[in-house]
């Protein structure tokens, strides 16, 4: 589902960017360094460095140049909504790249289809939450 910003409050932009900088522009869940406002590919390259996924040992330089072509798209921070309600002004939020928030997201798929047709005002028969 494409983000629709009338649901986002105003001033998204600054929160969104204070949860990046949190957490120093990093993914909160891999741990991936992703690049920064005004930074370039080539200054993200440089930050990489030897810089390795701690979990799986995986260099990120490689994941930046995997088969020579450049994947600046992996190195985006984003910030994800964990109850996938962006109207909610207590929102669980986490700067995640943007590969885990794909993952997260199709992982809640069938929720967050349910909590739009709910939105709209469709009644649920059948309680989503445990799946």
């Amino acid at each position: 589902m494409p983000m629709n910003r009338k649901r986002y409050p105003k001033n998204w932009d600054a929160i969104a960017r204070e949860v990046k900088e949190k957490v120093n522009w990093n993914c909160e869940w891999c741990g991936r360094p992703c690049i920064r406002p005004g930074e370039n590919i080539f200054d993200l390259d440089d930050r990489l460095g030897n810089n390795c996924n701690p979990k799986t040992g995986h260099c990120w330089a490689d994941d930046l140049w995997e088969n020579y072509e450049p994947h600046i798209q992996r190195f985006r921070l984003t910030v994800a909504h964990l109850d996938h309600d962006p109207e909610n002004p207590n929102a669980r939020l986490a700067a995640l790249c943007a590969p885990c928030h794909c993952r997260y997201d199709l992982k809640q798929m069938p929720r967050k289809r349910q909590i739009e047709r709910e939105r709209r005002g469709q009644l649920s028969l059948f309680n989503l939450e445990s799946n």
